[in-house]
């Protein structure tokens, strides 16, 4: 998962998409998940606390590598604006 996250830009780093992770911030099909190394895969809806805004993003797709912000964008599907502040842990 956090390769992922990673890969579809929505960190900087995969340490950075790690801690958040591990910290509780993001959920799998709504139910949080603490483990960097989670399996994800085309359908599930991950969401995402950050920077006080709520993100939820439908994975629609895989890249083997990281690539530029128009590449990481078919990745996923946004299914929020990114401007909820009031998801809670």
């Amino acid at each position: 998962m956090d390769k992922w996250l990673w890969h579809a830009r929505v960190v900087k780093a995969r340490t950075s998409a790690a801690e958040l992770v591990e910290s509780g911030h993001v959920r799998v099909n709504g139910s949080r998940e603490k483990s960097p190394g989670h399996a994800i895969k085309i359908g599930d809806v991950i969401t995402v606390a950050l920077d006080r805004t709520v993100r939820v993003l439908k994975v629609v797709a895989f890249n083997e590598k990281r690539g530029d912000a128009a590449s990481a964008r078919v990745l996923y599907e946004e299914l929020s604006e990114g401007n909820q502040s009031s998801w809670r842990n």
